[in-house]
């Protein structure tokens, strides 16, 4: 017999696209662009400090990865949190976090001040990312839920054009703190998410608190009027790594993990430096590297919304490998031609931005397939473990750029073959253990088999 749960979820993933799903999209997703914008921020204040404090490319590589570490941290930390007490106060609470560190980064004196502020701001921005793609995933009808997914991803790359702008006309004419100061203002928009952001109508079933659940659902614009009464399903345990790992979801953990790691790894080492590479290695000037960086950034948009036609045409699989596939291609040529000595702007340009949109392309399908792959009661935890091991690639990539371009010597080229090689691993794991979820619903995606072959 059905039950009120089953009718509300079915209702859920049948219902179809309506102005409730596009306005909860663009809620959170100007949360993911503010959050883009401050990471975005820190790739060009860093070059002005970095001249500022007399910075070797090892510290500015240190400056980078401590803060994706703090990712790290509030990844793990947001996405267990966001199984227990909900999608929405964690998204909250996150947004408040590291707007307000970021404002108390203007008021750093020192290298190591530095360091601590930017771990805390990464604790925030780690952990409203899995969060936020957790939330649109639940809400979103079984048809359309990849392309609601990408495109609330799509506003990362807003958020990095808007870190740009700033980049480019306030950090050479007015400083690096006024910066700092400008990323503290989405502090303000919490107040229109707590006004505008209903919870996740599937974490309350699963807290068994089916009234608010069906409150939460109409506001969506889902009214499950037909209800046959039964007993209410029983709440599920909150997930733990430990159910990670079993046998139902061990290959999809595994999976995830190598493409988060792969893809963190590669975009946060090759985009975070980037401005530094130009005038440092190629000897641009500040505010002609930050406008070649907003030009390569402004391909991130045609990446996002073809990457958001695609997936559900082509499936979530061949369209995240055909991506990966052509963002290694475009990286090795980007190193070799776009940054080689003898290189044209126009050359620059062009490999700098099919690099872009190639890989924020991807990235769309990774935070759409992701949440996908596991059931709600540990939806949140495996996303954000997922983003977390993600981080720790963060962590090493930035690192590991400085090292190569400052203590090893060893050019630009090295760099982007090394980011080349890991984005063509990451497509074989994608295409060897993924599994595709094109049309099903959340609940049948996270119960299909997953030890099927390729």
């Amino acid at each position: 017999m059905a039950t009120e749960t089953h009718t509300l979820q079915h209702e859920l993933d049948v219902q179809p696209l309506g102005p409730g799903h596009r306005r909860i999209t663009i809620l959170a997703g100007l949360g993911w662009m503010f959050d883009a914008m401050d990471i975005g921020l820190l790739s060009f204040v860093l070059v002005a400090i970095a001249r500022e404090w007399d910075l070797s490319q090892a510290q500015v590589g240190t400056a980078i990865s401590v803060g994706l570490f703090g990712m790290f941290v509030g990844a793990l930390v947001a996405g267990t949190l966001a199984d227990r007490v909900g999608r929405k106060p964690i998204m909250l609470a996150t947004l408040v976090l590291y707007s307000a560190a970021t404002g108390l980064t203007a008021l750093a004196w020192g290298y190591g001040a530095l360091l601590v502020l930017r771990f805390i701001t990464g604790l925030g921005l780690g952990g409203e990312l899995p969060v936020a793609s957790t939330l649109v995933a639940e809400i979103a009808p079984a048809r359309h839920r990849g392309r609601l997914v990408v495109l609330l991803e799509s506003f990362w790359a807003y958020g990095w054009i808007l870190a740009a702008i700033i980049g480019y006309l306030v950090v050479p004419q007015y400083g690096w703190r006024i910066a700092f100061l400008l990323g503290a203002l989405p502090a303000l928009y919490v107040f229109v998410l707590r006004r505008g952001l209903p919870e996740s109508p599937r974490f309350l079933l699963r807290q068994g608190r089916h009234d608010e659940a069906r409150l939460a659902a109409a506001r969506i614009g889902v009214h499950a009027d037909v209800v046959i009464e039964d007993d209410p399903m029983p709440t599920e345990k909150q997930g733990t790594i430990r159910q990670l790992w079993t046998a139902a979801y061990g290959r999809r953990t595994l999976m995830l993990w190598l493409l988060w790691f792969g893809m963190v790894f590669s975009y946060y080492g090759i985009f975070t430096w980037l401005p530094q590479i130009l005038t440092s290695e190629l000897g641009y000037g500040l505010q002609t590297s930050f406008g070649f960086v907003l030009i390569i950034t402004l391909a991130q948009v045609p990446g996002y919304f073809s990457a958001a036609a695609l997936v559900e045409r082509w499936g979530r699989k061949p369209t995240l490998v055909s991506y990966l596939l052509g963002c290694a291609v475009a990286t090795l040529l980007f190193g070799l031609r776009g940054l080689g000595a003898d290189a044209s702007r126009e050359e620059l340009l062009l490999w700098g931005s099919l690099v872009s949109f190639f890989n924020l392309g991807a990235w769309g399908v990774v935070y759409a397939y992701t949440p996908e792959l596991y059931p709600t009661a540990i939806r949140g935890s495996g996303t954000g473990w997922a983003a977390g091991i993600g981080r720790v690639g963060g962590i090493v990539g930035p690192y590991l750029v400085g090292l190569m371009l400052g203590t090893w010597n060893l050019g630009t080229f090295a760099v982007f073959s090394m980011f080349a090689a890991v984005l063509l691993v990451i497509a074989v794991d994608v295409w060897c253990l993924g599994e595709e979820t094109k049309d099903q619903t959340l609940e049948t995606a996270a119960a299909a088999p997953a030890f099927e072959t390729a």
